[in-house]
C-alpha cells in the first residue's frame, strides 16, 4: 500500500510513461487504444471508469491488462442479484483463537477494482461503492478504514439486457468520471483477436508491469501541477450550463460535471505531451464525462434521442475560446 505521494513527474514523463503502458495493454487488447487511453488518462486525473456496452467485447481484458501495466494490485467481483455490501466491503469474523472479531477486508481493499456487470447487484449494495468512490475509504461496524492509494474503480454495464438487472441509480453513476462504450472491433481487428489467441496457445494474454503504484501517484501529481487557461475553464462551465437549459433534457450536468470535464481534458492534454489544456482536450472527453449525468425528457426518450447526441450538438452550439495559450 503507497501511503505518500511522490514528487510531480514532468509532463514529457508521465507522456512518455503513459504510451509506454498503453503500448504493453495493447499486446493484450486489440482495437481499443482511444478508449484506452481515456481510461488511463481517467485514473491519471483520479477518476472512476464505468465501461457500458455489449457482452465479450473485451472490457474485462482490458481492466485487468490496465491494472497489470500500472503495477496496481487488482481484484475483480462478478456482481450477482445475491451480492450482499460486505461482499464488497468486507466484515468482521470471529476468530476463535482471539475470542474476537477481526476485520476482514473485502476486494474493494486493492489498487483497481473491478465490480463485472454492475447493473446485475442491487441498488443497496451499488451503493457500496459510493463511500469508497468519493472518499477512498470504508466504514463498516462504526469503524472508517482508508483504502490503498492509489485507488480507482473500473466497473462494466450490459445496457441490452433488463431482465435481473437494476440500472444504476443517478448518485451512483455521478461518481464515474467517464462512461465508455467499446463498439464493436472491425473486421481485421476481430481476425487480429482470433490470431493472437491461437498464437500464444492459452487464454491468458500476458501483460507486463511498465510502472507501479508510486509511479502512478506521482503521475497524477504531474497532471495536478498543470495550469489551465481561465477561457479553457469557462468553455467547460458553458457546456455544463447549456444542459441544464437544453430542451431535451430533464436534468443536466452538475457542477462535478463541469469539474471532471476540466480535470480529464488536463490528464488528455498530458498524455499529449503538453502542460496546458486546449478546446478540443475538453471536446474529445465531453460526451463520455457528460452523457451519463444527463437525465432525458420522456419526449426525448420517446424520440429516440441519446444523451450522447445532445452532448454532440452542444458542442457545436457553445462557442469555445477562439484562442487559448498557456495559463
Amino acid at each position: 500500500m503507497t501511503t505518500t505521494a511522490p514528487a510531480p513527474l514532468p509532463v514529457a514523463e508521465v507522456a512518455a510513461l503513459g504510451r509506454r503502458v498503453l503500448d504493453e495493454v495493447g499486446t493484450a487488447v486489440v482495437g481499443m487504444r482511444d478508449a484506452l487511453e481515456i481510461a488511463l488518462a481517467t485514473v491519471l486525473a483520479g477518476g472512476h471508469v464505468l465501461f457500458e456496452d455489449v457482452p465479450g467485447l473485451g472490457k474485462t481484458l482490458a481492466a485487468r491488462s490496465l491494472a497489470t501495466a500500472l503495477g496496481l494490485d487488482f481484484a475483480r467481483l462478478q456482481c450477482t442479484p445475491d451480492l450482499l455490501p460486505s461482499d464488497i466491503t468486507g466484515s468482521a469474523v470471529f476468530d476463535p483463537a482471539s475470542r474476537a472479531f477481526e476485520f476482514q477486508p473485502g476486494p474493494v481493499f486493492t489498487g483497481l477494482f473491478l465490480a463485472d456487470e454492475i447493473n446485475r447487484t442491487a441498488p443497496k449494495t451499488q451503493s457500496a461503492l459510493l463511500e469508497a468512490m468519493a472518499e477512498r475509504q470504508v466504514s463498516v461496524d462504526g469503524v472508517t478504514r482508508p483504502l490503498p492509494r492509489p485507488f480507482h474503480v473500473v466497473a462494466t454495464s450490459n445496457p441490452v439486457e433488463y431482465e435481473g438487472t437494476y440500472p444504476l441509480p443517478e448518485a451512483q453513476l455521478d461518481r464515474f468520471m467517464v462512461r465508455l462504450a467499446v463498439g464493436y472491433p472491425d473486421r481485421a481487428q476481430e481476425a487480429e483477436v482470433l490470431l493472437r489467441r491461437v498464437a500464444r496457445r492459452q487464454e491468458a494474454a500476458p501483460v507486463s508491469p511498465v510502472v507501479d503504484a508510486a509511479t502512478v501517484l506521482a503521475m497524477q501529481a504531474g497532471v495536478e501541477a498543470v495550469a489551465v487557461d481561465r477561457d479553457v475553464v469557462r468553455y467547460c462551465v458553458d457546456l455544463a450550463a447549456a444542459t441544464r437549459s437544453h430542451t431535451s433534457l430533464e436534468v443536466g450536468a452538475s457542477p462535478r460535471g463541469s469539474q471532471n470535464l476540466l480535470l480529464l481534458a488536463r490528464a488528455v492534454a498530458v498524455l499529449a505531451g503538453r502542460d496546458y489544456a486546449l478546446p478540443e482536450d475538453v471536446k474529445r472527453v465531453a460526451v463520455p464525462v457528460l452523457a451519463h449525468r444527463l437525465t432525458l425528457t420522456p419526449t426525448a426518450w420517446a424520440s429516440a434521442v441519446r444523451a450522447e447526441d445532445v452532448v454532440t450538438d452542444l458542442l457545436r452550439t457553445v462557442a469555445g475560446p477562439a484562442t487559448v495559450g498557456r495559463a
